[in-house]
């Protein structure tokens, strides 16, 4: 699958590797993709971020995917539904954090016992490049670029996605500003 990539689309994968690894993550998750993307400049899926936002919203999203991490990856849609039970997610993470630290629930360990030297793909984020083949395909598209990561983000559920549509960046509003060879601007 990885020889259908584009320049841009490894160097987002390369770039979710970094993050992982820089954040001292066991796995490479969806998360480290849309990070990478938001690196990403002179790119089809760059484009089209700019397009459907101001470029101040970078910074933004990637608080809200520390903060999302910081809950232990869930969702602010699922601590909601949890606060709408009783359960203040905002608090166990409090709690927790007072007794094991900042980031405690983040799920990153700092034992690296890792036998290949290499951090694996986490369910998610291989959920993520099938996804970005299937799109392409569809498209009928010949090659898998960036693009087709954001939009393969923007069309599961999970963190990124709620991250971009809370940003105005859904899968419908990507597909309008690549649609007819990409040069088009949402309005």
């Amino acid at each position: 699958m990885f020889e259908r990539f584009t320049k841009d689309a490894r160097a987002v994968v390369t770039g979710a590797v970094e993050h992982a690894e820089r954040g001292e993550a066991q796995t490479v998750d969806a998360e480290h993709m849309l990070l990478a993307l938001l690196d990403r400049e002179g790119s089809r899926a760059s484009f089209a971020l700019a397009a459907l936002g101001d470029g101040e919203w970078s910074e933004s999203m990637r608080l809200a995917l520390g903060e999302a991490r910081r809950r232990g990856g869930l969702s602010q849609a699922e601590a909601e539904a949890l606060a709408g039970l009783g359960i203040d997610v905002g608090e166990i993470v409090a709690r927790v954090e007072e007794v094991h630290g900042v980031g405690a629930m983040s799920g990153d360990r700092k034992d690296t016992g890792w036998w290949s030297g290499r951090r694996s793909f986490s369910r998610e984020a291989k959920d993520v490049l099938e996804r970005s083949l299937r799109i392409a395909v569809a498209r009928r598209d010949r090659h898998i670029g960036d693009e087709h990561i954001l939009l393969a983000l923007t069309s599961r559920p999970g963190v990124p996605a709620e991250v971009l549509a809370d940003h105005g960046v859904t899968y419908e509003a990507v597909i309008r500003v690549l649609g007819g060879g990409g040069e088009a601007k949402a309005g």
